[in-house]
């Protein structure tokens, strides 16, 4: 196996000086310069993340990571855990949101058993990792010791260098587990340095008083585990998820490879905050697909210096939100690449140079 070390190590800062290369070329297109906003951002980006000015359109393929949670016996949810197994099913026979917005959108869907409290048989196109049946009750103790973090990490690592090494040149990290904002939420107020009640959503729909108690349950974890900041496998162990850790590793597997990571919402992008509590140079090659209605993501998403490309008030997970993104993603690259330029098109008024 490979370890966490040699992975992180792998991680290089991309070249930003692409970023003026890849503006002049956008400027020189028939509009006014800028005058197509975010759009030009994300292909100036694209570029820098992939170390070319030569953009093609992605081939992208969306993981989904399933696993149960052990705090979801403390009432944290509205949903029993044996929902997160019946969706696994239903993501493998094509009809859950992600799979009609992912198909929209020009993906692949590949689904992973990291951690679900449930004997699979052997199905197809469900990618066996399971480290665990679920996590334990942080409440009681550690989610997961270190060793688990670190397989369920290494997991997810493995998944996306599988893809990358077929051909895949964009991921997308999807979750499935009930109790995950639970756990996200813990993650966030550590890494974020804020109280469990600046972080904390209602999930699945918690009312007011499932949420006060819910808030209250991370208040006695927290005071409980001690979770340190400066120990981001420490923290991971202590109060994460098992689909978080594989989150975790992929992320840094693509980061590793230059390969663009666009995350969903809260739970995939608690992911991408141990990813660059472990490796700051791997959040460069991250995207924030939309913002989620769950309050904490604001608070990941300043952590990431990211903003969100749709505000549409999701917060389905799966990798849904990310799956919408990719359009204007697909959008960005179609623009710079066959856009005509002022003097392909015989247009006047070619912008002046920069001073």
């Amino acid at each position: 196996m490979q370890r966490l070390s040699e992975l992180v190590a792998a991680i290089q800062a991309p070249d930003y000086s692409l970023a003026g290369a890849a503006q002049d070329r956008l400027d020189n297109l028939t509009k006014p310069r800028g005058a197509l906003g975010r759009l030009e951002e994300l292909a100036r980006d694209l570029c820098v993340m992939r170390g070319s000015l030569e953009l093609t359109q992605p081939r992208a393929a969306v993981t989904v990571f399933a696993a149960d949670h052990g705090i979801t016996q403390a009432g944290v949810s509205l949903y029993p855990r044996e929902v997160t197994a019946q969706m696994v099913l239903n993501f493998l026979a094509g009809g859950a949101g992600i799979n009609v917005l992912a198909r929209q959108a020009g993906a692949e869907v590949k689904v992973v058993d990291v951690g679900v409290d449930h004997a699979f048989d052997k199905l197809p196109g469900l990618i066996a990792a399971k480290v665990r049946p679920g996590t334990a009750n942080m409440l009681e103790g550690p989610a997961m010791t270190r060793e688990e973090a670190l397989q369920a990490l290494m997991a997810g690592a493995r998944v996306a260098q599988e893809l990358m090494n077929q051909g895949v040149d964009l991921l997308i990290p999807g979750d499935m587990g009930i109790g995950n904002t639970t756990a996200s939420a813990a993650l966030t107020s550590v890494f974020c340095g804020l109280a469990p009640a600046q972080v904390t959503g209602r999930g699945t729909g918690l009312d007011d008083q499932g949420l006060a108690q819910k808030i209250a349950v991370l208040e006695k974890v927290l005071t409980r585990r001690h979770p340190d900041p400066a120990d981001p496998l420490g923290v991971l162990a202590a109060v994460g998820g098992l689909e978080i850790a594989a989150i975790c590793g992929y992320c840094l597997a693509a980061a590793a490879r230059r390969v663009p990571v666009i995350l969903d919402g809260f739970i995939s992008t608690s992911g991408a905050l141990v990813a660059a509590r472990l490796a700051p140079a791997a959040g460069s090659y991250f995207i924030v697909g939309h913002s989620s209605q769950e309050q904490g993501h604001r608070a990941q998403c300043q952590a990431l210096n990211k903003r969100p490309l749709l505000d549409l008030d999701l917060r389905l997970g799966e990798g849904t939100g990310a799956a919408l993104a990719l359009n204007l993603l697909r959008s960005a690259v179609a623009i710079y690449n066959e856009m005509a330029t002022f003097a392909s098109a015989g247009v006047t008024g070619d912008p002046e140079p920069r001073g």
